[in-house]
């Protein structure tokens, strides 16, 4: 059975079918987010790892003008459309674990357009996360076409052989059973082929920021009925609450900053500073739950903390821009002199300050003072915490 028809079930019609594709964007976002998405530049599609065959359920305009293939002909199906002969069995395999594993992953990849003709892309798969769970809702994929480089070297004699091994459906994966099904399969077109190509640096930042043009549309939408999706787990279950006061202590400090805590897994953040969603142009909810990673990309390079420290960092905000970071974190001990938090005050450099007098690196650990004081004054009383905690 292939994935259409195992999509459709027994006897469902063609009207079925679309109704079940679409109802796969509607049901999570208003209905305006397909003219939304329309208006987006780029190659890109959305796949759902609950339908049977993992379906393409949208597919972009720039996607039609880079590969042939019209928008009726690619809904429905399992992306693996793109693949062809030649296409790496290593990288089919990256792409699958990555899915499997609901990470974000980027790999250039040799695809073929509907004649048949090969054409190398940067294919950068991203998955979409329900804000306030953790479930995966659909896989996003942009596809950037990577450029032959100025001189060509004769294409190697030896081809990669045809990859035929069909997914195994991953009973452990959370989000679905046919999230394994994405791009798992190639077929017997164009043994032609040629030299694999690197994607440039300005390659994987385009995907990059096309990719948060999308998850800021598919974010905007979402909250109109409801749901909020982001493109990092961001799951605040069994997040403790900060108590009212703590907040309140907090809300005072005028720097960019977020409170981690270090005992619980990944080291999520538990309060994020009005400063600091201003500089990112994430919303609370996207971001708690979440570990700091999410700002990195390429180019970020960036070693496990555990001291005190300041290091330069280049960041990312949530429509791609990319900032340098003068990023302090310090522990904060509570009155009994236990680290509590982890402090992670934000400074972008290439931005105009008002210090009053106060070198940048004084301005931060100000900051670092004054969520020490109020950490330590509450903490003495037992009030860091909701009572319901």
């Amino acid at each position: 059975m292939d994935d259409e028809e195992a999509l459709l079930g027994d006897g469902d019609g063609d009207q079925e079918r679309d109704r079940r594709l679409a109802s796969s964007l509607t049901a999570r976002y208003s209905d305006w987010v397909v003219e939304a998405l329309d208006e987006l530049p780029g190659s890109f599609l959305l796949t759902d790892p609950a339908m049977p065959g993992h379906p393409i359920v949208y597919a972009s305009g720039g996607l039609a003008d880079l590969t042939g293939y019209a928008r009726g002909e690619v809904v429905g199906r399992n992306a693996r459309l793109f693949q062809g002969a030649a296409t790496d069995r290593a990288a089919v395999a990256g792409v699958r674990e990555a899915v499997r594993g609901q990470r974000a992953h980027q790999v250039a990849i040799l695809n073929y357009r509907r004649d048949g003709t090969p054409h190398w892309v940067l294919l950068h798969l991203a998955p979409v996360f329900h804000a306030a769970d953790g479930r995966v809702l659909h896989f996003l994929a942009v596809q950037v076409p990577i450029a032959p480089p100025a001189a060509r070297r004769p294409p190697p004699p030896v081809l990669f052989p045809a990859c035929r091994e069909e997914a195994r459906v991953d009973e452990e994966c959370p989000c679905a059973s046919h999230a394994g099904e994405v791009f798992v399969d190639v077929d017997k077109r164009g043994l032609d082929t040629e030299e694999p190509r690197v994607a440039s640096e300005h390659d994987k930042e385009k995907a990059l920021s096309t990719a948060n043009s999308i998850f800021s549309a598919l974010n905007r939408y979402s909250k109109l009925t409801g749901l909020v999706v982001c493109g990092k787990r961001c799951d605040s279950v069994g997040i403790p609450a900060l108590s009212s006061s703590l907040n309140l202590s907090l809300g005072r400090i005028k720097q960019s900053f977020v409170l981690t805590d270090p005992h619980l897994p990944d080291m999520p953040i538990v309060y994020a500073s009005d400063a600091f969603l201003s500089l990112t142009g994430y919303s609370r909810e996207e971001i708690l739950g979440c570990n700091c990673r999410f700002l990195n990309g390429p180019g970020t390079s960036m070693e496990v903390i555990e001291e005190a420290c300041t290091v330069h960092l280049l960041n990312y905000r949530k429509d791609g821009r990319s900032f340098r970071d003068l990023l302090h974190i310090s522990p904060i001990r509570n009155a009994s002199g236990k680290v509590a938090f982890h402090v992670w005050v934000h400074l972008d450099e290439g931005a105009k300050y008002d210090f009053n007098g106060l070198s940048p690196e004084v301005w931060q650990l100000g900051a670092v003072g004054a969520v020490r004081v109020a950490v330590r004054s509450l903490s003495a009383s037992g009030s860091l915490l909701r009572p319901s905690q």
